[in-house]
């Protein structure tokens, strides 16, 4: 019996690869190489479904050399690497992973917003390069407070919300900024009042940025965002790339307009602005956060689900079109 050919285009978690092969002609990119557009395009060939990683450019170029292709399954909740427009001209289901990875983000959310307040990295090194020399000093590493403090949240989708629900553990005031405002209920439960952007900017002592990237929201905080806020305050994003104009806010941290920022994610990442490597008041990880194994797991298996069914003949369980 001939079975439909998948690829999976990055190394993913074995079980999930010996499970597909159960039902489907598996090529999998074990050696979680990244390839390039026309390497991308070579491997699709005759291939009916994609499991594919935000990484995975899918424009209309790369997709007019795939006619076999039917369903491309992102393992994430966003899909700005898909032209989605040009996949339903041809027939091609996309499909996400939402729901699945909110709380782990908003963990990683608040590490790195943790992290660059009270300056863990920072102080991390000075340990590591043997600095420490006198036990105790009353001005070592002073930080920025959490407790009571004003946290500013810009897109309160589910993980903005996860992200809001952690600071009543902290008493904070929250405030946040939405294209849609929350129901009054909502509201209420996060204990979040709504602001307009400018005022959040203005008052927060730390800002979140949780702002799908779309061209919409291409440097939604820039230098112009960056200089309404407190000298004392921290931008966080882990959102997505772009959705901070990198530039600006390296500008800002050297000349200390704002006392810090944490950051996961990046423009033409995993490239990084050199001007933030010399930062001390940046605290930086790798797009990880939905990097614990049991989310990743979750989302392997939400996204060969997504996969199967179309290929099964069915609707899939998270549609993006």
């Amino acid at each position: 019996m001939n079975r439909k050919a998948v690829l999976i285009t990055r190394g993913i978690l074995p079980e999930v690869v010996e499970a597909l092969s159960k039902r489907f002609a598996v090529e999998h990119n074990a050696e979680d190489r990244p390839w390039a557009p026309e390497e991308l395009a070579q491997h699709l060939r005759g291939k009916h479904g994609a499991m594919a990683t935000v990484m995975d450019r899918f424009d209309e170029a790369l997709l007019a050399q795939c006619p076999d292709l039917k369903v491309i399954s992102n393992i994430a909740v966003g899909y700005n690497n898909i032209d989605v427009p040009a996949a339903t001209r041809r027939g091609i289901r996309v499909t996400n992973t939402p729901g699945v990875l909110d709380d782990t983000t908003a963990d990683l959310t608040w590490s790195l917003l943790m992290a660059a307040a009270r300056r863990i990295a920072e102080a991390d090194a000075y340990v590591r390069r043997g600095d420490w020399k006198i036990a105790f000093g009353v001005q070592y590493f002073l930080g920025q407070d959490i407790h009571h403090a004003t946290l500013g949240i810009i897109g309160m989708g589910r993980i903005g919300q996860a992200v809001a629900r952690r600071a009543s553990g902290f008493d904070m005031r929250v405030l946040y900024n939405n294209r849609t405002r929350l129901a009054e209920a909502d509201e209420k439960r996060l204990n979040a009042r709504y602001a307009d952007r400018d005022r959040l900017l203005a008052e927060s002592d730390f800002v979140v940025v949780m702002a799908p990237y779309s061209p919409a929201t291409h440097h939604l905080i820039g230098a112009a965002e960056i200089a309404k806020m407190k000298p004392t305050a921290i931008l966080v994003n882990s959102a997505r790339g772009g959705v901070v104009d990198d530039a600006a806010l390296v500008d800002a941290l050297r000349a200390k307009r704002i006392a810090g920022a944490g950051l996961d994610v990046f423009e033409g990442e995993p490239k990084v602005n050199p001007g933030y490597l010399d930062l001390r008041n940046v605290v930086m990880t790798p797009h990880i956060g939905s990097a614990s194994r049991a989310t990743r797991i979750v989302m392997c298996n939400t996204a060969a689900a997504n996969m199967t069914a179309v290929l099964e003949g069915r609707d899939p369980p998270n549609p993006v079109n």
